[in-house]
């Protein structure tokens, strides 16, 4: 079992494979010939439904290139960067300030993860009953939906068994263990446990063993594959997939990952432009005006994803909210693929939420030179049924890096409230005047940042939109 903060943290980076030729397929029987034949698809109309093509499949690519940049290894004898598959792995300690293999890290949790194989045969998950404090267990299918969700919300301290299997499993489970069916044969498992400083990291190492995976086929050695570029970032991958490649390997792993029932009119509509579940693409044997509107498609798919942030959010006050779909999205492809590309691994918002803000009360940007103030009043307190955290990050992301070394603060640290009950927090790079505040102290430097406020068993309230946070006041 991989234990080092490097294997984990690397994984976590999506350092995805370089762009590969489209893999084996199983090969299914070509469809009838319909009245919408792709001959009779105008370049504009071919434009349209390749990019909400790409949308839609852009989470299944990243996906795709996720996994097996984690697990499959560029030599003999070099370790993958998290662990072969259906072999959990631990991180034993909090990110470093110079952390910046994804953006916005947490400073609440421990990590450890898993990609999960269930087409050779069912996994148990199983979890000894006891665990203290808030842990998350999701499970996560290839599309990126969250279909399971064992932790402290639907477990409590109860524990519990969990059988993992494909849909077309057809065995006897053991009497107590629960039948997980997974969405797709590929599952990734990110769990996280409570973890309230380092000087709590070997308790939350104990908890880490709680929870354990097995296979019912033994792991295998890794797999080689030497054409991986582990130090290339997600867009410049998928930025480098052509469309010809993009809808090859989509279709490719289509075939192995089958979409959701939902999924029925966006392929549907592919299928105009001669794509198929499972069957060779070949975009260049393809009439002139699928290929000239796919490829312009795919050309400004990237862009769009990138120029337009993460859309779908929910604006209170001067916060965005997560939508209530995040985790679990239907149809909203553009809103999937969009965390796919900026946040992928995202929670159900029931479990945690993350209210995040780049401006002040009037509106404008945040700057680390100014000293700001969170005001919340005693009945304003964030309403969570496990704990909440304020962390800055700086304008790409990334934890800034403070001479104090303090990435974020929250209810676990030893908070000074006012004599009424409300609590006052002060951001910026200079730290209170009254010493004895320090602890509500978020340091900074002097360029802009923005705050992510993380609640995590977030109470109805804050799902419901009646809850927001204060508004960051400069002072």
């Amino acid at each position: 079992m991989t234990n080092t903060l490097t294997a984990l943290w690397g994984a976590l980076g999506l350092a995805l494979a370089t762009p590969l030729a489209a893999t084996a397929a199983p090969t299914a029987e070509a469809p009838a010939a319909t009245a919408d034949a792709p001959s009779a698809i105008t370049q504009d109309e071919a434009y349209a439904i390749a990019r909400e093509g790409y949308d839609f499949l852009f989470p299944l690519l990243t996906m795709d290139f996720t996994r097996r940049a984690q697990t499959t290894v560029v030599a003999e004898g070099r370790a993958p960067r998290n662990a072969v598959e259906n072999v959990l792995s631990h991180a034993a300690t909090f990110p470093p300030g110079e952390f910046r293999i994804i953006v916005r890290p947490n400073f609440d949790t421990l990590y450890s993860m898993a990609w999960i194989d269930v087409s050779k045969g069912p996994v148990t998950l199983a979890v000894k009953p006891g665990l203290d404090r808030y842990y998350l267990l999701p499970l996560m299918d290839m599309w990126t939906d969250v279909f399971a969700v064992p932790g402290t919300r639907t477990l409590g301290k109860a524990g519990g068994r969990f059988l993992i299997a494909s849909r077309g499993w057809t065995g006897e489970a053991p009497k107590d263990a629960q039948v997980l069916r997974a969405p797709t044969d590929k599952v990734w498992l990110i769990a996280r446990i409570q973890t309230n400083s380092p000087a709590d990291y070997e308790h939350v190492h104990q908890l880490q063993q709680a929870i354990t995976l097995t296979p019912s086929v033994p792991p295998g050695p890794p797999v080689v594959d030497l054409s991986f570029d582990r130090l290339a970032p997600p867009a410049r991958l998928m930025a480098g997939l052509s469309a010809d490649q993009y809808f090859a390997r989509a279709a490719d792993l289509t075939g192995l990952y089958p979409a959701h029932d939902v999924d029925q009119p966006v392929l549907a509509r592919l299928a105009r432009i001669g794509f198929h579940p499972g069957q060779a693409y070949d975009l260049a044997r393809q009439p002139p005006a699928i290929q000239a509107g796919v490829r312009m498609a795919v050309r400004d798919g990237l862009e769009a994803l990138k120029g337009n942030g993460v859309g779908g959010l929910k604006r209170i006050g001067h916060w965005n909210f997560q939508p209530g779909h995040l985790g679990a999205y239907g149809g909203d492809y553009r809103f999937r693929a969009q965390v796919a590309l900026g946040g992928l691994g995202a929670n159900r918002v029931e479990d945690a939420i993350y209210p995040n803000t780049g401006e002040d009360a009037d509106g404008k940007p945040l700057l680390g030179s100014n000293t700001y103030g969170l005001h919340f009043t005693k009945d304003q307190l964030p309403p969570v049924g496990a704990f909440w955290s304020l962390t800055a990050y700086d304008r790409e992301g990334y934890p800034i890096l403070t001479p104090q070394k303090r990435y974020a603060i929250g209810d676990r640290d030893p908070l000074v409230y006012n004599r009424d009950g409300s609590l006052d927090l002060t951001v910026g790079q200079t730290p209170p005047a009254d010493a004895a505040r320090t602890a509500n102290w978020l340091p900074t430097l002097a360029a802009p940042f923005n705050l992510t406020l993380r609640l995590y068993l977030p109470k109805p309230e804050v799902l419901e939109g009646r809850w927001t946070p204060p508004p960051v006041t400069r002072r």
